[in-house]
């Protein structure tokens, strides 16, 4: 069903006109003399981001204007009609002149309506949106609906979302799409092989645990996912200094983006042989926490020495990627919120990705272009291999001081053989500040990028 902020063009509606400064004084012509002497009065020029609400000879709201970036800004940002929401009173409205790109206009509205109402009361404003002509209200609906859910679960405290916890959220994902569904948890993992993932979690009194669920059409092209779910990170014995703590629930943020993502898919009912992995711990501190020093195996046979328990969520990744390569998908993606490194290279807004696949890079780089979910392709930079050397061990978890978003995924690499393509997405999962459609707080990066790619190699 569409989403519940999205009129159809039989309800009474309002209209607003996007306008630049531009176009203003052409629009302004054709309004009424009231509305077009209260906007002059206002100061409304049309100016990016700037809106104006206009009285009809009732004394009711005629309508509104509101400024969209002109073709000579040096930054267009699609979802800046995402503040709409946010300023306009209760009501029904309509785009009267046509958006750049109409479906991310009408994503950025919904996405623009978001609140984390958990723990106080939400915003009961109702702003909805005639759907625009050749918008397909279901698909934007869906998208929505995913990027919320997954904003929710990295909002959400520790407190209420563990590993556990994210082990329920992708239970309910799965069973609400007929998946089959399974999650190795505790001592289990050890069994199984899994140790990385059993030493991360293991002091936590939550158990670690990885979870599994497939679905589509077993001859499908195999598109698998894998998801950091680091509950919280205290950076375990090599502990993290206070004001470093203070963000950690958004360590699942990769967690969040892969279940955003397969929501996507299942949705779309795209014709993939859909699998998710996600490791879901609590990186705590305890008598049996992991120590620098230790050296771990690996699923894959690989020792691996620790040269910080801080660099957690690349063991418990490397697990997961190897259980998938062991079925060479055609399409192995992992999404995590894995280095600082990362934001200190391009900040947090454009998430770094890596690949060897040029082709695939190219794809992403486009796709994340179009549907304004900016991501930026990074080196895998062979001779930085050597900074994960060890004397005891066939690898360290830690590079040098240099290049620390680059050695990640080539640790990360090294699990990964049989997979026919592979990406790594190095993620932030969180808006400093308020911008148009991304409040402050959880955000999925990439996932949106990666669905429109996808769309378009397997979509019918």
């Amino acid at each position: 069903m569409p989403h519940p902020l999205l009129a159809s063009a039989k309800d009474a509606s309002k209209p607003v006109w996007l306008v630049t400064e531009q176009t203003w004084p052409d629009v302004a012509g054709q309004l009424p003399q009231l509305a077009q002497g209260f906007a002059k009065a206002q100061g409304f020029e049309g100016k990016a981001g700037s809106h104006c609400l206009l009285p009809g000879a009732d004394g009711g709201l005629m309508g509104v204007v509101f400024g969209l970036n002109g073709a000579d800004a040096r930054h267009n940002d699609p979802f800046l009609v995402g503040k709409l929401p946010t300023l306009l009173p209760d009501g029904v409205y309509r785009f009267e002149t046509d958006a750049p790109n109409p479906a991310l206009a009408t994503l950025a509205w919904l996405l623009g309506s978001y609140s984390f109402g958990r723990y106080r009361k939400r915003s009961e404003k109702s702003v909805r949106l005639v759907t625009p002509k050749d918008v397909d209200a279901e698909e934007v609906s869906h998208i929505a609906n995913a990027v919320v859910t997954s904003r929710d679960l990295v909002n959400t405290p520790t407190s209420d979302l563990g590993p556990d916890g994210i082990e329920a959220a992708a239970r309910r994902l799965a069973e609400n799409h007929g998946a089959s569904f399974t999650s190795i948890v505790g001592d289990d993992l050890l069994k199984q092989n899994f140790p990385m993932i059993h030493a991360v979690g293991r002091a936590s009194a939550i158990p670690p645990r990885l979870i599994d669920f497939t679905w589509g059409k077993a001859d499908a092209p195999c598109v698998t996912l894998v998801g950091k779910g680091v509950a919280f990170d205290t950076g375990g014995l090599d502990i993290k200094p206070a004001s470093s703590m203070l963000l950690m629930r958004k360590d699942m943020g990769g967690a969040a983006a892969t279940l955003a993502l397969a929501s996507m898919i299942m949705d779309a009912k795209l014709p993939v042989r859909l699998r998710v992995l996600i490791p879901a711990v609590e990186n705590s501190i305890s008598s049996n926490a992991f120590r620098p020093g230790d050296i771990l195996a690996s699923r894959k046979g690989i020792s691996v020495e620790i040269g910080n328990t801080d660099a957690e969520g690349r063991l418990i990744l490397a697990d997961a990627l190897a259980l998938a390569d062991e079925e060479s998908p055609d399409l192995l993606v992992d999404f995590a919120t894995l280095t600082g490194a990362a934001r200190v290279a391009l900040g947090p807004e454009l998430p770094p990705f890596y690949t060897d696949d040029d082709a695939l890079a190219a794809d992403i780089a486009r796709h994340g272009s179009s549907v304004n979910d900016p991501v930026w392709r990074m080196p895998l930079w062979t001779p930085y291999q050597s900074q994960l050397d060890s004397k005891f061990a066939d690898m360290n978890n830690t590079g040098g001081p240099m290049g620390g978003s680059i050695t990640a995924a080539l640790f990360l690499r090294r699990f990964v053989a049989a997979a026919k393509a592979y990406v790594h997405f190095d993620i932030f999962a969180w808006n400093s500040s308020t911008k148009p459609a991304r409040p402050e707080g959880g955000e999925v990066q990439a996932a949106r990028a990666m669905f429109a790619l996808l769309k378009e190699r397997y979509g019918s």
